[in-house]
């Protein structure tokens, strides 16, 4: 109970500096979720534990970071349901080949690039308690990922969600989260097993049951339940109560089988009806919540897990330039290529590299997770934090430089739009709240 009054504080604390900052890089047309990534980061080490010791030491007492890292986590189950629950695996076979094309070039291109950076960073920053193949996996998919749901807020920002641009962003990014959280579940399989000493086999037998579960016992159950909730389009406290154990469960399961409990609640977003309206009503429900105050404290943790004055030891800065380029480069180049070989224009590749190349939140849940399990060191963490803010931040003023045509004053020219008929795309992410 000692530590309730300065949680609350803290809680005040984080709050006000996610909101006002968010609001400054709206004014500069920044979607508002990387202004709170970035207050996330003045509230660590970084800044505010470098200018006032005294008053971080005190607002952050490192005794008290359990509870915070308990909500956190709790936000954190429930965002990544949400993300399950925006995907529509109907809506992903109807973009055909050039988004299947475009998101498997944008994973394996920054994928590749990320297994030889690691030869070069693995000597440096890490270390034998670590095996190379931990370390070089996870560093390719810190190259590789793309955060979903950013990336579908600067689409319905800049009024591209209908476009054919759009659509094809919007499916590569959908299935490259799905690819990029499987090829996570992997590396926290193999890192947990060597160390719990629970044999692999036993650990893949039981996500295989509770994936068997998922699929073919509790999704039939919960899309007849759906359309009775359908026809009143509403959810009552007791269905909300249903769906909130069907998470809580899920996270569970796959932390018990050693994956770990964000893959079981995206599981469990993913196997939910995806009828809109259902999608809607549970969004609204639980959407706010959880962008307003549970997310700014992840990003608190993660500023107070982050200290960059790590990177002023002789060549790290260098290290940390050389990630961002490969992270670019990789996302970047792999995703504008595969576009232009589907025959999209210059102009639109390039504009396809761009939002492929936008990491933000998932990047930083991806981290924490990495660091949690120890594949990652804590100076490697910060530049991948740095990598994360840089190549999110690109994003906006890159897009408008390659793609828009300015005609008025403050507004844009934005090519045609696709037709009702052949997409669906805000359906999959219209209800994406991120600001």
């Amino acid at each position: 109970m000692s530590h309730i009054p300065i949680l609350l504080v803290q809680l005040v604390v984080i709050l006000l500096a996610a909101r006002l900052i968010g609001k400054l890089f709206r004014k500069i047309h920044q979607p508002q979720v990387i202004g709170e990534m970035v207050a996330g980061i003045i509230l660590g080490p970084s800044l505010m534990g470098t200018l006032f010791p005294e008053f971080s030491a005190w607002l952050f007492p490192i005794e008290s970071l359990g509870a915070l890292s308990a909500i956190s986590q709790l936000g954190l189950i429930l965002f990544m349901f949400l993300v399950g629950l925006e995907l529509d695996p109907r809506s992903l076979k109807e973009r055909g080949s050039t988004a299947l094309l475009v998101s498997h070039f944008s994973i394996i291109f920054p994928f590749f690039l990320g297994s030889l950076l690691a030869l070069i960073l693995y000597p440096r920053l890490s270390d034998n308690s670590v095996s190379f193949i931990h370390f070089s996996i996870f560093l390719g998919v810190a190259m590789s990922i793309t955060a979903f749901p950013v990336l579908a807020r600067i689409l319905i920002e800049r009024k591209l969600l209908n476009t054919p641009l759009g659509a094809i962003s919007i499916t590569s990014a959908a299935i490259n989260d799905v690819t990029g959280w499987l090829l996570l579940a992997v590396v926290v399989l193999l890192v947990r097993s060597s160390e719990s000493g629970l044999p692999l086999w036993l650990t893949v037998a039981g996500l295989l049951v509770f994936l068997s579960i998922m699929l073919f016992l509790v999704r039939p159950f919960f899309e007849k339940w759906g359309k009775r909730l359908q026809h009143t389009n509403s959810v009552s406290h007791d269905s909300l109560a249903l769906i909130l154990l069907l998470v809580i469960i899920s996270s569970w399961f796959t932390e018990l089988l050693g994956v770990h409990e964000l893959f079981g609640a995206f599981i469990a977003g993913v196997v939910l009806p995806k009828e809109h309206g259902f999608v809607q009503t549970i969004t609204d429900k639980l959407n706010d919540l959880t962008v307003v105050l549970l997310l700014p404290i992840f990003f608190a943790l993660t500023g107070l897990r982050t200290s960059i004055n790590l990177l002023n030891e002789p060549g790290l800065w260098l290290f940390a330039g050389l990630i961002i380029l490969v992270a670019i480069t990789g996302k970047f180049g792999g995703a504008a290529a595969a576009a232009r070989y589907s025959g999209l224009s210059w102009r639109e590749s390039g504009a396809v590299g761009v939002l492929m190349n936008t990491r933000g939140l998932m990047e930083l849940v991806l981290l924490n997770i990495g660091l949690e399990i120890g594949v990652i060191s804590p100076a490697l963490f910060a530049m991948l934090v740095l990598m994360a803010i840089t190549t999110t931040f690109m994003t906006a003023p890159l897009l408008e430089w390659i793609y828009y045509v300015r005609v008025v004053p403050g507004k844009y020219a934005v090519p045609v739009r696709i037709s009702d008929s052949q997409s669906t795309a805000e359906d999959v992410a219209a209800s994406v709240t991120l600001e």
